[in-house]
């Protein structure tokens, strides 16, 4: 069994590290503004007061942080993994971040000694418990032949992309995907409400037809039934549109709908709510439409 290094533990990152106590692996981390999970700590996990420290006392460092500015203070920074000795080590980064960063760190990483996979990730909350999550990697064939045995105690679908970077493009990628049909999903679910329909078995229609997708499934229930507790919050799927605009701009592509979604989601922060789920989107829908989804019996509010 490997000793791992996982900087990170928050909602999906506490999980993913579970799995891997669970499957036998000692387990090292640090507090990175994120307090340790007790369940963590009680089932074996050792915490050190620095990367630099996490990173001594292991062979496999996996960091799963919130954006581009944290993976680099931890993997390239001053007070980074990069002042241990990294010769010979596997580095791991599960973030969603910009994939220009993420080619910038892999070489210099790598140029110290060690191996570098991005593996960014897709499945949410519900993914990292059940172990099901969609990993894309980018990387080394070497590299990701190290990281291969961990991502399939954490996930399902496990692709190579290609080189370092390709892993964070192909997750970019997934979030325009994802947002796009989040937005989709709010508009027509308000647009039948508002209309006189009942949203739940319009719903239940448009399952069975080919406009059927699991963002309908399960987001669509989220909206009718008014829950939006955090499975991926509306905050860092804003990042990760921003990444997505960002890179477009580098490679002169263009994003209009991206674009138009991304500003809904800025519309969302500013109402409060950065924290719950990217489901909720469809309140700023809502709101300016005049009309509020009513999941108790289909009837309109105005």
């Amino acid at each position: 069994m490997s000793k791992i290094g996982f900087i990170g533990l928050g909602i999906m990152g506490a999980q993913m590290a579970g799995h891997l106590i669970d499957a036998g692996h000692e387990l090292h981390s640090t507090v990175h503004n994120t307090p340790a999970p007790t369940w963590l700590v009680e089932r074996g996990l050792v915490l050190h007061p620095s990367a630099r420290e996490v990173t001594e006392n292991s062979d496999i460092i996996i960091t799963m942080l919130p954006d581009t500015p944290q993976v680099e203070e931890v993997l390239v920074g001053a007070d980074g993994i990069g002042n241990a000795t990294l010769k010979g080590k596997l580095i791991i980064d599960m973030s969603s971040i910009s994939p220009v960063a993420t080619a910038d760190i892999a070489a210099q990483l790598e140029k110290l000694g060690c191996d570098f996979v991005d593996a960014p990730v897709s499945g949410g909350e519900v993914g990292a418990k059940n172990a099901t999550l969609s990993i894309m990697c980018g990387g080394s064939d070497k590299a990701f032949s190290r990281a291969l045995p961990l991502f399939e105690i954490m996930g399902k679908n496990i692709t190579h992309v290609g080189a370092a970077g390709t892993g964070q493009t192909a997750k970019v990628a997934n979030q325009i995907i994802v947002a796009l049909n989040i937005q989709a999903v709010a508009e027509a679910l308000v647009f039948a409400s508002k209309a006189g329909a009942d949203p739940r078995r319009v719903r239940e229609a448009l399952m069975g037809g080919f406009a059927s997708s699991k963002i309908l499934e399960v987001h669509g229930e989220r909206m009718i039934d008014r829950t939006f507790d955090p499975g991926f919050r509306i905050k860092l799927h804003h990042k990760d549109l921003r990444l997505a605009l960002s890179s477009a701009q580098d490679i002169s592509v263009s994003l209009p709908n991206t674009a138009s979604c991304h500003q809904l989601m800025n519309a969302c922060l500013a109402q409060g709510l950065g924290d719950t789920d990217h489901s909720a989107l469809v309140r700023i829908i809502e709101l300016l439409s005049d009309h509020q989804i009513d999941g108790a019996n289909g009837s309109q509010q105005p």
